[in-house]
């Protein structure tokens, strides 16, 4: 019998339970620091952790502003988004431009030459070039929300960051390489190999989708080291000199968005790297990655904040100077139900991204669940808010800029933007991994205390002691989830204003305490089989995003009142996208309970045995021969390198 192609490219057999226990291993074990959205899918809603809403200090607001202003001035005078989209490329003159500015160590400590800007204005400037050209805001946070700089800062020796910050921050761009043609949001698989021999290891591998790939100096690649004797081995990080030798960018991809992006396919043949570049201790890679991701992920939210702001400027234009019956099209009900769903979503999603970022500024809280959130909500709230923007520009959405110029009309790239924002559903953690990521971590108090009653491999002993600490904590637990503010008409009367915010913040709490009986009703019901309810899981977690996004909405009109910056009017914008939000809210809450999950998974079953073949008849596929996933043997690459360092 000939080896199945994993085997034969030497990609590890894993069971379903094994490759759980490998994405659980990495976890972040402790909660050392208090969490907001912890606490809401438990039931408890601690308004004293996000409000006052923090803010940024003086000092950190005045370099931030001082660098906004350059990054302004250089997007309006020397990127042409138009000519990037149109030849699929970052002019190097544009990414040398940025090198110059300090862009490329926006987020890195002044000490190594850095710009040193916090979370919050870091986010401020992907989202005001990323409006200029998403592939620049691309380039720019793979660099250094998970490239070289983030691992490092987190996990780096001194000697590592001294050696490779001072490249990042001015010269050399970076990559981060984990998704393989095999392996993408399971890990346990991964099959690229990091050998030790002598004071090296030698690494051997293909990797897919390596963002910056195409045009990077420095490497981070996760890899797996074999057991063996004084070594733990594992999935383990190394920084890696893309101009080693056996290394090989083999295709540069081309994408249906994002077009000026340098993503590639980078092959590794015996390529030798020092001990010295490995990033933490053997085994640690994963949780490296997860770590470095609970920051990162912000930089998704923050093109989408662009896109919004973007979006609504344009819908607000176009409806005034477009008439329909006698009045500009705004004035019709249709179109301005889609203009307030534009103009309050965009208010949250900031809300929801400065409040993220300027708690992790602070460290006094663990983001790790608010940082998937605002990742989570911005990328499918983000894409609906372009989709109706094209739905408002009518048949011009669906035309492209350069088309409309050519006829003599306004290039608006509605559409581009539409395809521009589809990735953030899908990389840096998929809307649906998202939604089980979440999940883990919201029920990791009950997991904690009863975990061990619904494992299989535990022994009676273990279940009776998980059974009596179960008793304790939820004999403790249950009586809160019955009452609280909420049901109180003068809770959070600081929220009272012209608008009054107040109701929406005790919906919130009421409902937060729903939101945790309903979980813990799930896990009663389904005990072990509750990680396969993912529907279910799902919805849950869309309630926690919403219910997050409206707190964040509320605590930022609250601190923009309290400034005297636009007060009302934030009030206002809050106000709708609460009343907006709390139709999805009830509309969840339905559908936990009264779906199609049932139906759906007999369908599935029919589809993939070929019961429903019938169905696909009078079609053509106009598909390309090949294999669904190109083999990657290990082995030499015979290609031709197309690696393009940028100087």
């Amino acid at each position: 019998m000939s080896a199945s192609p994993s085997e034969s490219a030497g990609r590890p057999t894993v069971s379903e339970r094994e490759a759980r226990q490998v994405a659980e291993a990495a976890r972040e074990q402790e909660w050392r620091k208090p969490s907001f959205a912890k606490e809401l899918f438990l039931g408890r809603f601690r308004l004293d952790l996000v409000h006052p809403h923090p803010t940024p200090s003086t000092e950190a607001a005045q370099r931030g502003e001082e660098f906004l202003a350059k990054l302004r001035d250089f997007c309006e005078t020397k990127v042409d988004g138009a000519l990037i989209e149109r030849e699929g490329r970052i002019p190097d003159e544009v990414v040398n431009g940025l090198k110059e500015l300090g862009a490329l160590g926006m987020k890195i400590d002044t000490k190594y030459g850095g710009l040193g800007l916090t979370q919050v204005y870091y986010n401020k400037a992907l989202a005001l070039v990323g409006s200029a050209s998403p592939a620049i805001g691309v380039l720019l946070s793979a660099h250094q929300s998970i490239g070289v700089p983030q691992p490092l800062k987190l996990f780096g020796t001194d000697e590592q960051r001294e050696r490779f910050l001072p490249r990042c921050a001015r010269t050399d761009i970076s990559a981060f390489l984990l998704t393989e043609p095999d392996v993408g949001s399971d890990p346990a698989r991964l099959a690229t190999s990091a050998v030790p021999e002598g004071d090296d290891y030698v690494l051997d591998g293909v990797k897919l989708w390596t963002t910056n790939g195409v045009v990077a100096d420095l490497l981070v690649v996760m890899a797996r080291v074999p057991k063996s004797e004084g070594h733990k081995g594992g999935i383990t990080a190394f920084v890696v000199e893309t101009n080693s030798p056996g290394v090989t960018v083999e295709n540069r991809n081309a994408f249906m968005g994002l077009r000026g992006i340098e993503n590639g396919v980078t092959r590794f043949h015996q390529v030798r790297v020092p001990a010295a570049n490995r990033i933490g201790p053997e085994g640690a890679g994963l949780k490296i990655a997860l770590t470095t991701l609970n920051t990162g992920r912000l930089s998704l939210p923050a093109s989408c904040v662009g896109a919004g702001k973007w979006c609504l400027k344009i819908a607000r234009e176009w409806s005034a100077a477009r008439e329909q019956w006698g009045k500009p099209i705004a004035q019709h009900e249709a179109v301005g139900a889609k203009i307030a769903f534009i103009a309050a979503t965009t208010f949250a999603l900031e809300a929801v991204l400065d409040l993220s970022s300027q708690m992790a500024d602070e460290n006094r809280n663990d983001i790790r669940i608010e940082g998937a959130l605002a990742k989570l909500f911005a990328s499918e709230m983000g894409w609906r808010i372009a989709d109706e923007l094209v739905q408002i520009r009518g048949g011009r959405g669906f035309e492209t800029a350069e088309s409309l110029a050519a006829r003599g009309e306004r290039a608006v790239p509605a559409e581009q933007v539409l395809r521009d924002l589809r990735i953030n559903r899908i990389f840096e953690g998929s809307t649906e991994i998202m939604h089980l990521l979440i999940a883990r971590e919201a029920v990791d108090a009950h997991l904690s205390v009863a975990g061990d009653l619904i494992d299989p491999d535990k022994s009676l002993q273990d279940k009776a002691k998980a059974g009596a600490n179960a008793g304790v904590f939820y004999a403790k637990w249950l009586p809160k989830l019955v009452a609280g503010p909420g049901q109180l008409p003068v809770s959070y009367g600081e929220f009272k204003h012209e608008v009054d915010l107040s109701p929406h913040l005790r919906y919130v709490e009421r409902h937060a305490r729903k939101l945790a009986r309903s979980t813990f009703y799930a896990m009663s019901r389904w005990q072990g089989k509750m990680e396969t309810k993912q529907g279910f899981l799902g919805r849950i977690v869309d309630i926690g995003a919403e219910l997050f996004a409206m707190s964040a909405a509320c605590v930022r009109a609250e601190l923009l009142r309290s400034q005297g910056d636009h007060g009302r009017e934030a009030y206002q914008l809050a106000d709708a996208f609460c009343r907006q939000a709390r139709i999805r809210v009830a509309e969840l809450f339905d559908r936990l309970w009264t779906n199609t999950d049932d139906v759906d998974r007999t369908v599935v079953k029919g589809v993939m045995s070929g019961t429903y073949a019938w169905l696909e008849e009078g079609v053509v596929d106009p598909s390309g021969d090949g294999p669904w996933i190109a083999e990657t043997a290990p082995g030499p690459s015979k290609k031709d390198n197309v690696h393009r360092p940028i100087r």
